[in-house]
């Protein structure tokens, strides 16, 4: 599914935080044809991540929309989920949000919604991404552990070892790395 997934939209599975079972679902939700999809709204609205006012009295607030597609709705959840947990944008952005008065629920409202707009511009342009070669021959040949890589950028072998392997993508850490790894 990665590999089908991957070869339909590539830049849609470059996308932070989306794996394979989510950019398929997104894949399915948008359907064959590009020109189906019109505007960012409609998209939103299609995924039901697309505001709603919900105000009442003094209160002025918005909840998602309970229509749309519910798998297509989870996909963003899950990707907001994926970059809470690690993005520092997106933490950053929940800590302004946060210190705002805005309830997780919220937060998480605002989070798919803006995942919604990222998306429907990876569904609609082509994102060709550069062709990155494997750095691990460059590695074994300089006769560099995944360890000492590691140790070198204060963070986890596995990290190394998912960079390498094109598990997880981190281009500021895969730039820096393979510079290193020439300097080496």
């Amino acid at each position: 599914m990665d590999a089908e997934a991957t070869a339909q939209n590539p830049g849609l599975r470059a996308a932070y935080g989306v794996g394979p079972d989510t950019a398929a679902q997104l894949l399915i939700t948008a359907g064959g044809n590009r020109e189906r999809m019109r505007t960012e709204a409609s998209f939103a609205a299609r995924c039901g991540v697309s505001p709603v006012p919900a105000s009442s009295g003094r209160t002025n607030r918005h909840r998602l929309s309970r229509e749309g597609d519910r798998a297509a709705n989870a996909a963003p959840y899950r990707i907001a989920l994926v970059r809470m947990s690690s993005d520092p944008r997106t933490l950053e952005h929940v800590a302004r949000h946060t210190a705002a008065g805005r309830t997780r629920k919220e937060i998480i409202r605002l989070l798919k919604r803006a995942i919604a707009r990222e998306v429907f511009r990876c569904l609609t342009t082509t994102i060709t991404l550069p062709d990155i070669g494997d750095p691990r021959p460059l590695r074994q040949a300089k006769n560099i552990t995944h360890t000492a890589a590691a140790q070198h950028f204060g963070i986890w072998p596995t990290a190394i070892s998912r960079l390498e392997r094109g598990l997880s993508r981190n281009d500021d850490l895969s730039h820096a790395y393979r510079d290193w790894l020439h300097a080496a």
